[in-house]
């Protein structure tokens, strides 16, 4: 798999692709195809799929298609069709004049049935689909021939046409390709080749009421568009003698083949764009996008980086069995990407006020801080300081335990770029005598330079001017499941019971520093000592900030034994 970041990576079906154009097998440019059904958003499998197939058409000095396989107008619509494009480019691919649908080619594959059936290799089968199903046997018994197979020719073609007239209700009749009821692979059972659907489709509207099945139009469509390498995952291995029966079965511009990969598992969702939607409409999550969700959209919002997503399908590399990977991976990539790009910034999400008792109360200095510690070229800024700022709540402790460099009764920190100070005494609720205000004072020789008598402080902390902070609302987000596979259960629980229900935590009117009022949705800035934190992309505005946790500057799965 190769991406635009990173050189050629060996694998099985790169091999493959070397050997054809070597033995000239395949002669003329690598064709490749990204064939997703615009029936859900694309996630972050899909993105290994187009990971590879844009790549090795670009490593090959080739193309790769973007079609749409939309024969099912019952679950597909614009609105799946646009977010499919928008997370291909977005991903930072392109498919130039390549956009092509399977719908453009309706008629073309009705006239391949048509061969089919005059060549006695299809018939119209006029089955309930319950019978269908319970004479197709099983995998130790063989499945029992149609009383309908025997139909002649002339039959069979009549009655296509009237169903593709609209003379029949739907499930009356279905067109099956006639192959081996007895064959050990149950895909090549007289599989459905066409289905009465009355069903407007978003493209063709009302124009057709049967509607070819998967199967059927995958090949064909890789072979009128003159791909050479149909790249899927392995759950369809056992459909490739049936793609290579159509292939083999029709006069076709081009022989394309089919080749598997391991499909991309990741621990602690669900890859199923079913339960996805599931998800979504039982309002488990808040849309499509929502950042918890595996989605290209909803990991784009939370703040992953296409460069990230990239590196990600590299890491992963491309194999022959199915394994699991742990989400941590994928979230190291992100933060070895945002290391490297995030600026830093200082925001407090757990507030307790401080206030610097011997610092003059109408004075106000300004810091400079550097964007990003090793990149210069990102430049600094000027961050405010006033007598009275914002700690988080976790650098202080009353009784604190040894070895706690933080902010403590008698014990002295570093403000981040600014001055060391030190905890002089502590204001609570006097109900509750929970601490509420802290009061300190402050080296006023100590702003960028070191103690003049040579004392030690091992601790920095980051902070927020009160009087210039900007108020955030802050979505700490967490994995979606608390169990790594949520739907491996054998004993048939649903997998919406491992539901994390600590997977998003709000905190409002955080403050954060006032550069941040400016900040364009989408922006990415490391929180320092915090985490990494994208302004959304849907709920920010001017006056109401809201950022989303990417990732956390470690991983705090890891750390927690889970």
């Amino acid at each position: 798999m190769s991406t635009p970041d990173a050189a050629p990576v060996s694998h099985f079906i790169r091999n493959i692709i070397s050997a054809d154009l070597k033995e000239q097998r395949v002669v003329g440019p690598v064709v490749t195809r990204f064939p997703p059904e615009p029936n859900g958003y694309l996630h972050i499998g899909h993105a290994k799929s187009i990971c590879l197939n844009f790549g090795l058409a670009a490593d090959f000095g080739g193309r790769c298609h973007l079609r749409l396989d939309d024969t099912n107008p019952e679950k597909e619509s614009v609105e799946y069709v646009e977010a499919i494009k928008d997370a291909v480019r977005w991903l930072g691919f392109d498919w130039g004049e390549h956009l092509y649908y399977a719908s453009d080619y309706y008629e073309q594959l009705y006239d391949f049935a048509c061969q089919l059936i005059a060549a006695g290799k299809a018939y119209v089968d006029s089955l309930k689909p319950d019978e269908v199903r319970a004479m197709r046997g099983t995998l130790t018994e063989p499945g029992q021939e149609s009383p309908y197979r025997s139909r002649t020719v002339e039959e069979n073609l009549d009655l296509f046409r009237r169903m593709r007239a609209g003379e029949f209700p739907d499930g009356a009749h279905t067109l099956r390709a006639k192959i081996d009821m007895t064959s050990p692979n149950m895909n090549l059972r007289d599989p459905v080749m066409y289905r009465i659907q009355r069903a407007s489709h978003y493209r063709t509207g009302n124009q057709w009421c049967i509607y070819p099945m998967y199967d059927f139009a995958h090949p064909l469509s890789d072979a009128i568009e003159g791909v050479t390498h149909s790249i899927c995952t392995l759950e369809f291995e056992d459909h490739r003698p049936l793609y290579d029966w159509f292939i083999d079965n029709l006069s076709l511009p081009s022989r394309p083949r089919q080749y598997e990969f391991a499909r991309l598992n990741l621990e602690y969702t669900v890859m199923s764009k079913r339960k996805l939607l599931e998800l979504v409409q039982k309002k488990d999550v808040a849309g499509w996008d929502d950042p918890r969700m595996p989605t290209i959209a909803g990991l784009r919002r939370r703040g992953f980086t296409p460069t990230a997503i990239r590196t990600f399908c590299d890491r992963i590399g491309v194999g022959k069995s199915d394994s699991w990977i742990d989400m941590s991976v994928l979230e190291d990539c992100l933060r070895e990407d945002l290391n490297e790009t995030a600026p830093r910034v200082m925001g407090v999400l757990r507030p307790l006020k401080l206030v610097i008792e011997n610092y003059p109360e109408d004075q106000v200095e300004e810091f400079e801080a550097a964007n990003h510690p090793q990149r210069p070229e990102m430049g600094s800024r000027l961050v405010p300081f006033c007598r009275e700022v914002y700690i988080d709540r976790e650098d202080f402790m009353e009784d604190p335990p040894k070895k706690f460099f933080r902010l403590a009764p008698g014990q002295e920190v570093r403000l981040r770029y600014g001055y060391i100070i030190k905890c002089e005494r502590v204001i609570k609720d006097e109900q509750t005598g929970e601490v509420v205000e802290v009061r300190c004072s402050y080296d006023p020789q100590t702003r960028g330079a070191a103690p003049a008598d040579g004392r030690k402080v091992k601790g920095t902390i980051h902070w927020v001017s009160a009087r210039h902070a900007v108020e955030a609302e802050v979505r700490l987000y967490d994995r979606l499941f608390s169990q790594a596979n949520p739907s491996g259960d054998k004993d048939g629980t649903d997998y919406r019971s491992h539901l994390n229900s600590d997977s998003l935590e709000v905190l409002v009117k955080c403050p954060v520093e006032p550069s941040l009022a400016q900040a364009a949705t989408g922006q990415v800035f490391q929180f320092e000592r915090q985490g990494y934190f994208c302004v959304d992309a849907r709920d920010s505005a001017a006056g109401a900030l809201v950022f989303n946790r990417a990732a956390t500057l470690r991983d705090s799965w890891a750390k927690a034994g889970n």
